[in-house]
């Protein structure tokens, strides 16, 4: 983890609790291929296999970026405009120099973004918003090497226009649920921060005394005391990734708006996302593929002071929903013109305006997310806005040395983890005590193909009597093979204990680590968490594998 505050005198090295001391924290990498685990949908993998070309433009690999920049100079982007924004959105927090240089470099015509997009999430919510803005970073990296004629700059674009407030409200910490209760409305980024004290002060309970401990609250209470939490996200992310030169954005801005009306007045007025995306999921659909996202006739909400309601015509008149405010078309084109900044745009569209402000080359993201953007192609084209590469992000699991010694001690290896956990349980039980009845199922069905053919030859009719009891006679064997299986489990319940101990660590309530765990447990007592997470996680161009790190 990354401060350049006087918070942080040495996050290279981790305490050892017992002697005070400190150790560099050792990793062992393993990669698990996406087509061995069990959690991707068959439209992720379709598409990480080079499928589906149908539905993007550019491969996703470094050739397809290479194709990208070549074919979209994006002679049309405001670059001055883009470059104040973000002097102005970033004036209030310290910036590296690596920062000031990326977005300095954004005036340049040859100088491309790598972009992903997450939603404000508390303390950054789940560890995979870390792994997708370190994909980005090693991404840049990776591309301005073999790109010397072009550059490319990380960028986080801030969900700050999202209202699903209740989705960003907590974090959990050691499988503790810590919330964040406040009844304030509309978008999440413009909510002050009144009210969060007893949230850190839960959050501080639970991580302890230790050194490191006071470190991770005094970056919170920082990042807290800002004015809203689009200001605290800005602070929090630009302290733990800013020496990477990353730049954040944030598309809740009228002046960025003002570029983006002409699609929104085709969408309130022509609905053409609706149009396009709606005959993309249908191809999907008889592809075999279920849409990841259903449009709107109209995708774009309104949002001004608390509120953030969908926008629906009904006969002549433009309402907002659950709300008594009404626009006639004549009203509501002129404060779109206007009043820019009170139309935020949907998940439909929101990737739409953000490559109509970025001279963005690649959008980095999730099974879910890049499945969505799949569905849009036809839209882009249709509003002569550069569709990006579609790049997936890491996926990554981390077992702290704890975790890692239980497997030693199992002799179970990480890759046995990832397969259903009573098959696993299974697997481990008979290698402890080998146990089948299959030889003697396959000795019952030839006895009774003999049975059969003899049956038969007295009455034809039978044969199916013959079967039946042959069925009966398996399901009997079966249930006490189980038996058995269960007999031989319990003689080995402390380690089948053990394993799912290690099992509900990696996917707690059945769903990836990654997806619920908060990087302050690793931070805890590896401070240069996030360091090695980027040192070792390479791009999916480089390999197309879920990556787990091992303390050893």
């Amino acid at each position: 983890m990354y401060l350049h505050t006087s918070l942080n005198p040495n996050l290279a090295e981790f305490v050892n609790r017992k002697t005070n001391t400190f150790a560099p924290m050792q990793l062992n990498k393993t990669l698990i291929p996406f087509e061995k685990v069990n959690f991707f949908s068959k439209l992720f993998l379709d598409y990480t296999n080079n499928k589906l070309s149908e539905f993007y433009i550019y491969q996703p690999s470094v050739e397809g970026i290479q194709k990208f920049v070549t074919d979209n100079p994006y002679n049309n982007l405001n670059r001055t405009l883009l470059v104040d924004e973000l002097s102005k959105q970033n004036n209030n927090i310290t910036l590296t120099d690596a920062t000031k240089q990326n977005i300095d470099k954004l005036k340049d015509k040859n100088t491309y973004t790598i972009t992903t997009g997450h939603q404000l999430c508390l303390a950054t919510g789940p560890a995979y918003f870390i792994y997708k803005i370190l994909s980005v970073i090693n991404l840049c990296e990776l591309l301005n090497k073999q790109n010397p004629s072009h550059q490319f700059v990380p960028v986080y674009w801030m969900a700050s226009e999202d209202h699903d407030f209740e989705e960003i409200n907590h974090i959990n910490l050691f499988n503790k649920k810590i919330v964040w209760n406040t009844e304030r409305k509309g978008k999440v980024g413009t909510f002050a921060l009144e009210g969060i004290d007893a949230f850190l002060t839960e959050i501080k309970q639970t991580l302890g005394e230790s050194g490191q401990a006071e470190k991770l609250n005094a970056l919170l209470s920082n990042t807290y005391s800002k004015k809203s939490l689009a200001d605290a996200t800005r602070y929090l992310v630009n302290e733990l990734f800013g020496k990477y030169g990353l730049v954040i954005i944030d598309g809740d801005s009228k002046s960025l708006k003002q570029e983006f009306i002409a699609e929104i007045k085709k969408d309130v007025f022509e609905n053409t996302a609706f149009k396009n995306v709606t005959s993309s999921n249908e191809k999907l659909k008889q592809q075999g593929y279920d849409a990841q996202v259903t449009p709107r006739e109209i995708n774009v909400f309104y949002a001004h002071k608390n509120l953030r309601e969908r926008i629906v015509k009904e006969n002549e008149t433009y309402k907002v929903l659950n709300t008594d405010i009404s626009f006639s078309k004549e009203a509501i084109e002129n404060l779109i013109e206007t009043e820019t900044e009170r139309f935020s745009p949907n998940v439909v569209l929101r990737p739409m305006y953000q490559q109509r402000i970025l001279p963005n080359a690649a959008y980095v993201g999730g099974p879910g997310e890049l499945s969505y953007w799949l569905q849009y192609k036809a839209m882009f084209n249709e509003a002569q806005i550069p569709y990006p590469v579609l790049i997936p992000r890491n996926f990554v699991f981390y077992l702290d040395k704890p975790l890692q010694q239980k497997m030693q001690k199992l002799n179970l290896a990480t890759e046995d983890f990832f397969t259903e956990k009573d098959k696993l349980v299974k697997n481990y039980a008979l290698t402890q005590q080998p146990f089948s009845l299959d030889k003697e199922k396959e000795a019952l069905k030839d006895l009774y193909n003999t049975i059969r053919t003899e049956i038969s030859k007295v009455d034809k009719t039978l044969e199916a009597a013959s079967e039946a009891e042959l069925q009966k006679t398996l399901k009997g064997i079966e249930m006490l093979e189980q038996k058995g299986i269960r007999s031989i489990k319990q003689k080995n319940e402390q380690a089948i204990n053990q394993i799912e101990t290690i099992y509900a660590r990696l996917f707690p309530n059945d769903v990836p680590q990654e997806r619920v765990e908060n990087f302050l447990r690793y931070c805890l007592t590896n401070p240069d968490f996030v360091d090695n997470i980027k040192n070792n996680a390479l791009s999916f161009i480089e390999e197309k594998a879920v990556l787990v790190l091992n303390e050893l």
